[in-house]
């Protein structure tokens, strides 16, 4: 599932392939993926314009054209690729982005669970953003820990709850949560201040070490290295790991490394 560190990456994609070039045809193979908009009115509203600089906020990517703003969400399975003018199209491109000579993008998603949306100005993409968070790469630490201070939940309900914290899926919070330590079981509003810090601290350093990579990467020093294998043992202590489900999220943990202090 792509979370921040995939829609970064799928940011710089955006920038490479199609940054400054006009927007000359856009080619809906699925509507589907599209939310509030039809597949003409998408192209009116675009073809013709110059992309510009793009944004993130949390898993969101905004792709600006100095008038309206396309809004892509990746869902599940969604990817956004750039591709050259004879590559084939795939059975699961449902948008195709025609920018002129050797470059297109394409919206790739095999289960089409979000998609794309338009917004016509700065206050449209406000209201569509309305029930998000503070992007968890940008968060200050005040901000941070006044966001769980206020929730009654467990924290790793909260960390992936995007109207709290965006960007932050179940692969990120069970890797920071390892990281710093912390049961995700634990309640939020019972960390102390201490370990408020410590876990903003990880997130931190997990987020710039995930975005480098471009995902959250399975690496054998990472708690995500380990969580699928057949017999997973914690990659710091050796222990073999939980498995657990919250909020219908599949949960792992060490229990030696992060004991249940409840």
């Amino acid at each position: 599932m792509p979370e921040l560190p995939d829609v970064e990456g799928f940011r710089r994609v955006l920038v490479s392939c199609a940054k400054g070039r006009v927007i000359r045809r856009v080619d809906v193979r699925d509507t589907g993926v599209l939310h509030g908009v039809d597949a003409r009115r998408l192209r009116d509203a675009l073809e013709g314009r110059r992309f510009t600089e793009p944004e993130r906020h949390g898993k969101w990517l905004l792709a600006h054209t100095g008038g309206p703003t396309l809004l892509l969400h990746f869902g599940m399975t969604g990817r956004l690729l750039c591709a050259g003018p004879d590559d084939a199209v795939q059975a699961h491109d449902r948008v195709l982005f025609d920018l002129g000579g050797d470059r297109r993008f394409r919206y790739r998603d095999q289960r089409k669970l979000q998609g794309l949306w338009l917004a016509d100005d700065d206050s449209a993409v406000a209201r569509l953003l309305d029930r998000q968070g503070p992007d968890a790469l940008a968060v200050d630490r005040e901000d941070f820990e006044a966001a769980l201070c206020a929730r009654r939940g467990h924290i790793k309900t909260a960390l992936t709850d995007q109207s709290v914290l965006a960007g932050l899926g179940n692969l990120l919070a069970d890797e920071i949560l390892w990281r710093a330590g912390l049961h995700p079981g634990t309640r939020a509003a019972d960390l102390t201040e201490s370990e408020r810090r410590h876990l903003y601290t990880q997130m931190r350093r997990t987020l710039r070490s995930a975005v480098t990579a471009g995902c959250v990467p399975p690496r054998d020093s990472w708690l995500t290295g380990h969580r699928d294998d057949p017999d997973p043992a914690c990659p710091r202590c050796g222990t073999h790991l939980r498995r657990t489900r919250q909020a219908g999220r599949g949960t792992v943990w060490c229990p030696r490394c992060q004991p249940d202090g409840g």
